[in-house]
């Protein structure tokens, strides 16, 4: 009888051993969160961080303090910025930069492009002839008009036969 209880202890024990106890989970260390300010000029920009959170400047988000992310801050008519927000060296539990304070730089204006307007062919105008004085030069023959080409007449195609078999011309 002695035997089946050694036996039973020991099974009791190594089942223990094994078993999760969840009374100890106090003891692991959960990662450390903290309130992350973040601030720009002008407000109202889309703050973004790389662990998917967001907010409209001014704001404040509970971020973990990982090793390291991403903020980026983007607003309409403004150059979006990026941030690199990291554990803070002196005390790892707390994130630097916080505040995060971002001045975002307008769009530089692009010159509009000018229409140019499609080249004209220009208008040939008659000449006016110039006036002759009395002393003046010789005159000179007009130039001769030039004509335009006459204009080919159609080619005539002879007419194909009911059999559209070529018989030779006559």
């Amino acid at each position: 009888m002695s035997r089946v209880i050694a036996v039973v202890t020991c099974g009791l024990t190594l089942a223990a051993c094994s078993a999760s106890l969840p009374s100890l989970s106090f003891l692991k260390s959960s990662p450390s969160t903290e309130a992350l300010r973040i601030e720009s000029e002008p407000p109202g920009a889309e703050a973004k961080t790389s662990l998917g959170q967001s907010c409209r400047t001014p704001c404040e988000l509970v971020v973990q303090a990982a090793d390291e992310f991403s903020l980026t801050l983007a607003l309409n008519g403004y150059q979006p910025q990026t941030v690199s927000v990291r554990k803070d060296t002196a005390d790892s539990s707390r994130l630097a930069p916080n505040p995060v304070y971002v001045e975002l730089q307008p769009v530089p204006a692009t010159p509009a492009k000018k229409r140019v307007a499609p080249k004209k062919k220009p208008a040939v105008a008659a000449q006016p002839a110039p006036a002759q004085s009395a002393s003046a030069q010789p005159a000179q023959p007009p130039a001769p008009a030039v004509a335009a080409p006459p204009t080919p007449a159609p080619a005539v195609e002879a007419a194909a036969s009911a059999t559209n078999y070529p018989w030779p011309s006559r």
